[in-house]
């Protein structure tokens, strides 16, 4: 009788893990970028964390508001939080610099003193890359200091993997700082998708993103999609992208701020609300890479 209740509960558990294989979930992997930019993204960012959905947030930690978004994620550790690493200042009229600040690192910054405004000046600048790695590492480190749990870096507009000298000082200082690298879309550390929603129009928008969670996720890895977030307002509707002429209609109208508030307003939707725990469950980085031996990073390209 004991050998017969042994036989069955091994045949329960069998067909019970089979079952719970069956019915996984892929898994879906928010990255909300540009955090700490301005008032306008960090108010989204709150929005997006009261619906208490696991995500993750790159912040800019060489952005004035940077300390508001700490003070916003020090209250909701169901949030990641990465460093997007910065080069670059890409707006017209409002700017940035180094954390080093211009005489520490003057090959990373412009005759004003900052960062250059496009990923073409950039590379033209005549960049030293051992500035490039102590700002990047300042960077890490003023993070790391704001006591908040630090998972991952990323880099902002792609710089710091832009290059195969710039993508080996990422990796290095990742293993020098035990952490994760959050992807491009040609390259990948962890075996994620890539989607990201800042191309696509405004009228398509949540069409599109929400076909891709309802219908395209794989489920034997994770998915990341990239969405940048603001409300709209005086301060970002002033905002012209000296990168993309997409961000602004041929008459100079900004439209930086339409775009972000509709990515903002398809997070928030409730279409988008109802599809988890049904079309996918939400994970963060830290809960991704649980487990995972972050110390060797390979990457791999072409994906």
């Amino acid at each position: 009788m004991k050998y017969l209740y042994r036989i069955l509960t091994i045949v329960l558990l069998t067909q019970t893990a089979n079952l719970s294989a069956q019915n996984k979930l892929p898994q879906l992997l928010i990255r909300l970028d540009d955090i700490g930019m301005n008032h306008s993204v960090n108010m989204a960012m709150q929005q997006v964390a009261n619906t208490k959905m696991p995500f993750s947030a790159s912040v800019q930690f060489a952005c004035p508001w940077y300390q508001e978004a700490v003070a916003i994620l020090k209250k909701n550790p169901q949030v990641s939080v990465g460093v997007h690493l910065t080069l670059t200042s890409e707006w017209r009229y409002y700017r940035w610099g180094p954390v080093l600040g211009k005489e520490a690192v003057p090959s990373l910054v412009d005759e004003v003193g900052y960062f250059r405004q496009s990923t073409g000046a950039f590379a033209k600048g005549g960049y030293k890359m051992e500035e490039v790695e102590r700002e990047l590492s300042a960077q890490i480190e003023r993070a790391q200091a704001s006591g908040l749990k630090i998972t991952y870096i990323d880099p902002h507009m792609g710089v710091a993997l832009s290059t195969p000298e710039l993508r080996a000082l990422t990796e290095k200082l990742a293993r020098k700082y035990k952490l994760a690298i959050s992807p491009l879309s040609t390259v990948s550390y962890f075996g994620e998708t890539y989607l990201e929603m800042w191309g696509e129009p405004v009228a398509t928008k949540k069409k599109e993103f929400l076909a891709y969670v309802s219908k395209k996720l794989n489920a034997d890895r994770p998915n990341l999609v990239v969405i940048h977030v603001a409300q709209i307002g005086p301060e970002m509707d002033a905002l012209f992208d000296m990168n993309a002429s997409m961000m602004n209609t041929p008459a100079g109208k900004p439209l930086t701020s339409l775009h972000r508030q509709t990515e903002l307003n398809m997070l928030l939707s409730p279409e988008f609300k109802v599809m988890q725990g049904k079309n996918f469950q939400a994970v963060n980085y830290q809960q991704m890479l649980k487990g995972k031996d972050i110390s060797v990073l390979k990457a791999v390209d072409g994906r």
